[in-house]
């Protein structure tokens, strides 16, 4: 155990590991070999026990050369201090695991008069450097503080941006007590609408990413034209970490019912790694978004292989080009060999004589990569952006998202792209919004909050579905969701519905991601349960739920 405390105008140390022995103590010389292999139990406690030691004591130089990344821990500790006006730091560190060594901070925060306690836990990894093999700090940001990403830092004053109450669709107040998924929405809607909302800021200590306006106004560099403040809007917001003093909120409303935020709060809620989301088909309202994990909102930010619900966009292609009819026959052998990769169906089944309709139903990969040779590098990119609004980087609903990609790509990749692999990634409120373009035949972009309150400009897709094309497609869903992968999620909620199960393969994983995406009237919704398994048993029960909950 390491417990570092603060006394008086000096600090001291007691109950250091073994005394305490400084990670510089017994170095080799360039004489002796490089230290190699797992580190020991006394490598790490000592090296753990110099950055706490150094860090408490206010000795940054010393703290940041126990890490391997000096310049950039130099630069966020000097900040703990003099930005974000943290005092009298208290470090204890916990029972190490393996190389991880877990620690509690406590500390004063002090600005102009205001004071508040501050306490939080976080953890440091040690590993041996190449060179030398001496045993260091790896250095990240989130060492400082858990919140923070690569590049943040943290500032305590008057915020740049008031702080905001959120309102559902009803009136009500969102609030993380209720629903637990909103912390990252109310973040977000913070930093888009608090200068926007007419409240006034209070004095804060908060996280300022990278890139973000609070962060060049305190130096940070500066974002140049559209396509890099999209990608600044795409990272995480700022977060307050800790109030001085409140600000006045002002109030935005937002297009969340809040009873199917609840739904879909308790459905992911039963699942380590699970996100949903739910809309409206015919004007892209987002009527809910949550996340197990509430760390980052997968739901909207994610970046994900989204398997085979990719399909409802390749069947649209397909039958565009008059490569695939519904009810026509349609090849589905076991395997189908493009690009020097062989691919093959789960468990190796195969439809002798069958239609496109039941190779959709049952998922059939084979029936979708035999086509790849007939189409151009890029004609699903094509697909995905002209008619499904996706991967241009341009939705604008409120609060960062990542507009999913379906890069152009060759050979065996483009085959695999087919099938929902390969460069293509989505999130559930990607998917959702695909099967609401199924559904409705033209490209609604989802919103979280109206257009109407600041002006904006919804993105929109550069042509529709065909009536030959959606009337088809909405026949493959509603099939799937009666007789194929999705029927037993879907169970009872017919006939004006339609649905696409997804199992997404990622390397190092056992069990794939499930996905699920469907809709029901003018509701559509779409999941992903990370390594959960196949979709229609993960997470169509989640999307289900949804459904039923807004019939």
């Amino acid at each position: 155990m390491i417990a570092v405390v603060v006394g008086g105008a000096g600090f001291g140390v007691y109950a250091v590991y073994g005394g305490g022995a400084s990670a510089d103590a017994g170095s080799a010389s360039d004489a002796k070999p490089v230290k190699s292999g797992p580190l020991s139990a006394a490598e790490v406690k000592s090296t753990a026990t110099a950055f706490l030691t150094a860090w408490q004591g206010g000795d940054v130089k010393k703290a940041a050369a126990s890490t391997n990344d000096t310049t950039a821990a130099a630069t966020l500790l000097t900040g703990y201090g003099k930005e974000a006006y943290i005092k009298d730091v208290t470090l204890t560190a916990k029972k190490r695991s393996g190389a991880a060594v877990p620690f509690a901070v406590k500390g004063t925060v002090t600005y102009k008069g205001l004071t508040e306690p501050l306490a939080y836990e976080s953890e440091l990894t040690v590993v041996r450097r190449v060179k030398d093999g001496k045993p260091l700090v790896d250095w990240h940001s989130a060492v400082v503080h858990p919140e923070l990403e690569d590049g943040d830092k943290l500032v305590t004053g008057e915020a740049g941006t008031p702080p905001v109450k959120a309102l559902d669709r009803d009136g009500g107040e969102l609030t993380t007590a209720k629903y637990p998924s909103l912390g990252t929405v109310l973040d977000g809607l913070r930093e888009k609408y608090g200068k926007k909302a007419g409240g006034k800021a209070g004095v804060e200590l908060r996280v300022i990413r990278a890139g973000s306006e609070d962060a060049e106004a305190t130096g940070g560099s500066k974002e140049t034209e559209a396509d890099d403040k999209k990608a600044a809007s795409d990272k995480n917001p700022d977060k307050t970490l800790l109030e001085l003093s409140k600000g006045t909120p002002g109030t935005v409303r937002t297009t969340l019912s809040p009873a199917l935020q609840e739904t879909a709060e308790q459905q992911v809620a039963a699942k380590s790694k699970a996100s949903a989301v739910m809309i409206k088909p015919s004007t892209g309202e987002i009527l809910a978004v949550a996340n197990s994990g509430h760390g980052f909102n997968t739901a909207f930010q994610g970046s994900l292989a989204p398997g085979s619900t990719m399909k409802v966009i390749t069947a649209s292609l397909l039958i565009d080009k008059g490569l695939a009819s519904t009810n026509k026959e349609h090849p589905c052998p076991k395997y189908s060999t493009y690009g020097g990769w062989k691919f093959q169906n789960d468990d190796k089944f195969e439809i002798k004589g069958g239609t496109f309709k039941a190779s959709f139903a049952r998922s059939c990969n084979t029936a979708f990569i035999s086509q790849a040779k007939k189409l151009s590098d890029d004609d699903l990119t094509k697909q995905a952006q002209e008619v499904f609004g996706l991967g241009k980087n341009d939705w604008a609903i409120g609060v960062p998202t990542f507009d999913g990609s379906v890069p152009v790509q060759s050979q065996a990749q483009k085959a695999a792209s087919l099938i929902g692999q390969g460069g293509v990634r989505m999130n559930p409120l990607n998917m959702a919004s695909v099967v609401a373009t199924a559904k409705t035949g033209t490209f609604h972009q989802p919103y979280l909050v109206s257009p109407t309150v600041d002006d904006r400009t919804l993105a929109k897709g550069s042509r529709s579905l065909s009536s030959d094309t959606q009337a088809q497609l909405k026949e493959l869903l509603q099939y799937t969701a009666s007789s194929g992968t999705a029927a037993e999620a879907m169970a009872g909620l017919g006939p004006d519905f339609g649905a696409k199960t997804g199992s997404a393969e990622v390397d190092n994983q056992k069990k794939p991601n499930g996905w699920f995406t469907a809709w029901k009237g003018d509701l559509a919704a779409a999941g992903v349960v990370q390594q959960g398994g196949h979709g229609g048993e993960t997470a169509g029960p989640i999307v289900a739920a949804l459904l039923k909950a807004g019939s």
